[in-house]
């Protein structure tokens, strides 16, 4: 054969592009249930975050979600996680928002009154290092979250907000510093997933 033809060039790369393809499918096959488990695992994480559950090894953290994670349900087409942490109930509810430049998401975890923020854990795809990935990189941000009111009293109106000046520190956070469009993002989403949910966190 003429290894210096057009035909023999033409079959090589013909074969070396077949062959690189069938391993890269091969591989990314192989690889598929090991991704669907850690991509499941890692939601299970977020969750148990959002309960101030923290610092678990990935054997730790399926053990201790199976723990406190009772059921979850759809309420009203809306995904509900019943738990209970050291005896006490807890309701976590799955956000979904808009950042500064792509989306973020999160959990909201109420105490058994369903009027108050047991814990939050927020996600993101693509805010700024150091200023708007702080709503999932800061966990002190997130703990100013904790007991803070999901609505004004004696009223379904929600109250809790991000703002850049605190009026009322039973239901505000201050905003992360530098990013000020990504907290309002995330203010959005938590009153958007209130306001979802707002039958059954009214349902006594």
């Amino acid at each position: 054969m003429n290894t210096n033809s057009n035909t023999y060039t033409i079959a090589y790369s013909a074969i070396l592009v077949v062959t690189v393809a069938f391993l890269l499918a091969f591989v990314s096959q192989s690889l598929k249930g090991r991704q669907e488990e850690n991509v499941k695992l890692d939601l299970k994480k977020q969750i148990l975050y959002s309960l101030n559950i923290r610092g678990l090894d990935n054997a730790e953290a399926e053990g201790k979600y199976n723990e406190v994670v009772k059921s979850e349900k759809q309420i009203d087409g809306q995904s509900i996680y019943f738990c209970e942490v050291d005896g006490a109930p807890k309701y976590v509810f799955p956000l979904k928002g808009m950042g500064l430049w792509g989306g973020i998401s999160g959990f909201l975890a109420v105490n058994e009154d369903k009027a108050t923020v047991y814990g939050v854990f927020f996600n993101h795809e693509s805010e700024t290092a150091g200023l708007g990935a702080e709503i999932k990189d800061s966990q002190a941000w997130q703990e100013k979250f904790i007991g803070k009111k999901l609505f004004k009293e004696n009223s379904e109106e929600v109250a809790l907000s991000i703002v850049k000046k605190i009026e009322d520190p039973q239901s505000q956070v201050d905003v992360v510093t530098g990013a000020t469009l990504t907290s309002d993002g995330v203010r959005d989403m938590l009153r958007d997933g209130i306001k979802q949910n707002i039958k059954f966190l009214k349902e006594k």
